[in-house]
């Protein structure tokens, strides 16, 4: 992995090297002796090399100096502008001189990287160690996932029984207090009809003698509970029901009905059979 990043580094630093080199003896070769050109080419190439080579060994350690680092990029730079002002100098292939003038700079750009990349690297058992982290990261967020999937699942089946059950009760429901209304308004006519209404009230002398009260409609709508009274609730006589139902009818004024007389009868802990606390009050209203 180190060299991956250094080999490019150290490939891109020579061919910088020669090419400072080469354009330095061109350029300086007819002004001066070759020897000097040469010398000024491997001064800049050396002064170049021994900042870098210093920087490596301060990285080595784990240390940085922000001097040797500048000086190294201002003999980047220098070469750059050599290799610049001799592309624009140059009579002949003034364009491919300039096109490789940015060298220098790239080979520095790429030992910035490569220092990067070695302040940042990690071991093999780090790396490992970092992988199993994430894949264990990964397993835990997909077994999150699959169960809140699982769950929104089952919300929105449950949440669809419920909802067919209920239109199931409501259909029901509906039906069923359509038949009730039905049948309540068949009964209704039959008492206030003309023929009707005196028959059915002359059916009430056989279940209780002496007594042709009106004949009553049954309760239509919401009923409210009557409490269960104990077994060992004592019977009362004919005189002494009668006498309870008179006494709780004509309690408020004005009288109260069948009904609200049964459950408060019942309320008080008294004990009588429907048919007999309707014969009572058939005797009291008579």
């Amino acid at each position: 992995m180190k060299a991956k990043t250094a080999l490019p580094a150290v490939a891109m630093t020579a061919v910088s090297m020669v090419l400072t080199l080469a354009v330095v003896v061109m350029w300086l070769g007819a002004a001066v002796p070759w020897i000097i050109a040469v010398v000024v080419g491997l001064g800049i190439d050396g002064g170049w090399l021994a900042t870098l080579a210093y920087e490596r060994r301060l990285a080595a350690q784990g240390d940085h100096n922000r001097a040797v680092t500048a000086v190294g990029w201002c003999f980047g730079l220098l070469a750059a502008g050599v290799l610049v002002a001799h592309a624009l100098t140059a009579e002949a292939s003034a364009g491919a001189w300039l096109a490789v003038a940015w060298l220098p700079i790239a080979a520095k750009a790429l030992w910035l990287v490569h220092s990067l990349w070695e302040r940042t690297a990690l071991t093999p058992g780090a790396l490992g160690a970092i992988r199993g982290i994430q894949q264990e990261a990964r397993d835990e967020a997909a077994v999150a996932r699959a169960r809140l999937r699982a769950e929104a699942v089952t919300e929105e089946t449950r949440l669809t029984a419920v909802t067919a059950a209920g239109a199931r009760v409501a259909r029901v429901q509906a039906k069923t207090a359509q038949h009730l209304s039905r049948a309540w308004s068949t009964l209704k006519t039959a008492r206030d009809g003309e023929h009707t209404g005196p028959a059915l009230t002359s059916m009430t002398a056989p279940v209780t003698p002496g007594v042709t009260a009106r004949w009553e409609l049954p309760v239509w709508g919401p009923t409210e509970s009557v409490p269960v009274l104990p077994e060992a609730a004592p019977g009362l006589t004919d005189e002494a029901l009668d006498a309870l139902v008179d006494q709780i009818r004509y309690s408020e004024t004005p009288a109260l009905s069948y009904r609200e007389m049964a459950v408060r009868f019942r309320a008080a802990g008294h004990s009588a059979s429907e048919v007999r606390l309707r014969a009572a009050w058939k005797r009291v209203a008579a």
